[in-house]
């Protein structure tokens, strides 16, 4: 983060804390490179100078929507920023042309409606507040606009929200380029339909998320010079294969197969299926069911709908998804 500058006596600044991580004080006395400081909960901290940043006294008290406005860009204002924007529900922020969001842990539906969409559309970058739609909209006009291809990276840690803003992303891109008046089952429509078909046999409850990504995945769509989506294609690479032979107390293996596991009896009777405990690979950990996920009905049946052909395919309508 670099040496701080200007820091004297009276100064207000950020120190390192060991549960906050970081707090806000006054310099009460400087001696050679040792900086002593009064903290906001009445603490005395001695540091070198060198751990000691000044604090923005003139930010906003709700924080800035993007925080290259900030007159310091280090480590303590721009989490104290995001924390202060979090606060008041605002879980996205840019910085610079870079959109920072932070897992809220609760649906926010109202920020990824239709209408929320329609405001997006075609508005200049900056106009409105920060969002992952306006992160999109960007990358299609410049792709019609300049007529270039234009990727989206979407980066963090696990339980950051990488599963959910990708699912975001695409819904938008499917609004801008769907087509409407087609019959049969469009290609944003596959697209949208893809992804808990993926999660299904993809992701897992972890000790940090309870619907963990545990593979990469790459997803290209392709669009007409009209604009319309022409095609999609979605390669997955480093599937964690391990978790489905080796899991540990709290994790669960796949979703799959306790999906399969929680089908109608006639459809485990049909199969020779059990409950998950009565199987090996499931009970390696007590964790079987999980909060927020309800096997039986969670399988994204809703989602992507039923198979016109199921029945001839001889696929239990139940299954159409996993």
């Amino acid at each position: 983060m670099g040496t701080p500058a200007n820091i004297i006596v009276g100064s207000h600044v950020w120190v390192e804390d060991p549960t906050l991580a970081w707090i806000d004080g006054e310099v009460v006395s400087i001696k050679n490179n040792e900086v002593h400081v009064q903290t906001s909960n009445g603490k005395k901290v001695n540091t070198d100078r060198s751990k000691v940043f000044p604090k923005d006294m003139e930010a906003p008290p709700g924080g800035v929507d993007d925080m290259t406005r900030l007159s310091y860009l280090h480590e303590p204002g721009v989490l104290q920023n995001l924390a202060t924007r979090y606060e008041l529900n605002e879980i996205y922020t840019y910085t610079g042309s870079i959109l920072i969001a932070v897992n809220p842990f609760q649906r926010l539906l109202h920020l990824y409606d239709t209408h929320m969409m329609e405001q997006y559309k075609g508005a200049d970058f900056g106009e409105l507040s920060p969002h992952v739609f306006a992160i999109a909209d960007v990358a299609y006009r410049e792709m019609i606009n300049e007529g270039k291809n234009n990727s989206i990276l979407v980066s963090g840690e696990s339980g950051a929200g990488k599963t959910e803003t990708t699912k975001m992303l695409m819904r938008y891109l499917a609004h801008l380029g769907g087509r409407s008046g087609v019959e049969g089952r469009t290609v944003e429509q596959q697209v949208l339909e893809s992804n808990p078909v993926l999660e299904a046999f993809g992701n897992a409850k972890t000790v940090r998320n309870n619907n963990s990504s545990r593979f990469g995945k790459f997803v290209e769509i392709q669009f007409d010079k009209t604009g319309r989506i022409s095609g999609a294609a979605i390669r997955t690479y480093l599937l964690e294969r391990s978790r489905v032979c080796q899991i540990n107390t709290p994790e669960r293996n796949y979703h799959c197969f306790y999906f399969l596991c929680a089908a109608p009896p006639e459809d485990t009777q049909r199969y020779k299926l059990a409950d998950a405990r009565s199987f090996h690979y499931l009970n390696q950990s007590s964790c079987i069911e999980v909060e927020g996920i309800n096997d039986a009905k969670d399988s994204g049946k809703n989602e992507v709908g039923e198979l016109p052909d199921r029945k001839n395919k001889g696929i239990p309508e139940s299954w159409t998804n996993g």
